[in-house]
């Protein structure tokens, strides 16, 4: 791991050491975001992806890409272990659309403790921006959104809802569910096969390249679309057919070249 290397990937300036190791979690979180665009575009072009430091090491501070959870969060959580911090992986299960929960290792997420726990994410996508107090029950707002973490049994459910005034309880969305166990890199592998390989991970189905923007909005390139999310949550959308005008894209808005 060399620290100033990664540090210098993600534009991170501030302390990573000192008495407020809070605030740099949270720090180093959204500069990753903002940097490090969650992305599948190895899956698509054939290159196999190693859950394994090195390897994601190389791939994304030395060849400055993305990655998916197992590449992002893995990576991360090398890191924040590097710069002292107590790091746990996690295997959560990812819900879809109608609410249902996928298997088990389906997403990598992190638990850090400090005097408080803290979950902690950079490969989820659009999702939280900040790190979320993992032991409080009442909603975390995040600007135009808030996030809640309810127990069920020995799990707990991260759920998501935009922030609305008097906003229904019904608004509120499942994001995945985990137990607070710890695993090792090796146990996601076989996950990880599976959403290269497999023509029913959407990983599969879509190219897609996503990151955060500093003023909180948000860049994805969707197949052939660039959708910009403004901070407020508006969205526009231009079309992006020319693979020559996706590859610029890809360059010019999340600094990858292919």
């Amino acid at each position: 791991m060399d620290i100033k290397a990664y540090l210098r990937r993600i534009g991170f300036q501030g302390e990573t050491t000192g008495p407020e190791p809070v605030e740099s979690l949270r720090q180093l979180q959204f500069a990753h975001l903002c940097t490090v665009p969650f992305e599948n575009l190895s899956i698509h072009a054939g290159e196999p992806i190693l859950v394994e430091p090195a390897a994601l090491f190389d791939k994304i501070v030395r060849r400055r890409r993305g990655g998916f959870c197992y590449e992002a969060n893995g990576l991360f959580a090398a890191l924040l272990r590097a710069l002292g911090f107590q790091v746990t992986l996690l295997s959560a299960e990812v819900a879809n659309g109608e609410g249902v929960f996928g298997p088990p290792f389906d997403h990598m997420a992190l638990l850090v403790e400090l005097e408080e726990r803290w979950l902690v994410d950079v490969g989820f996508g659009d999702a939280f921006l900040w790190p979320l107090r993992l032991d409080e029950r009442g909603a975390q707002v995040q600007g135009r959104r808030a996030y809640r973490l309810l127990p069920d049994g020995d799990e707990l459910i991260l759920q998501q809802r935009d922030q609305q005034r008097e906003a229904p309880e019904a608004d509120w969305r499942p994001q995945y569910r985990f137990r607070l166990r710890a695993y090792d890199y090796p146990d996601y592998a076989a996950m990880c096969h599976y959403h290269q390989t497999s023509p029913d991970s959407h990983f599969t189905q879509h190219r897609v390249c996503s990151r955060a923007t500093s003023d909180g909005g948000r860049l994805t390139l969707r197949d052939d679309r660039l959708i910009i999310t403004a901070p407020d949550g508006t969205k526009t959308e231009r079309t992006v057919r020319d693979e020559g005008v996706y590859t610029a894209v890809l360059q010019q808005q999340f600094g990858i070249v292919l």
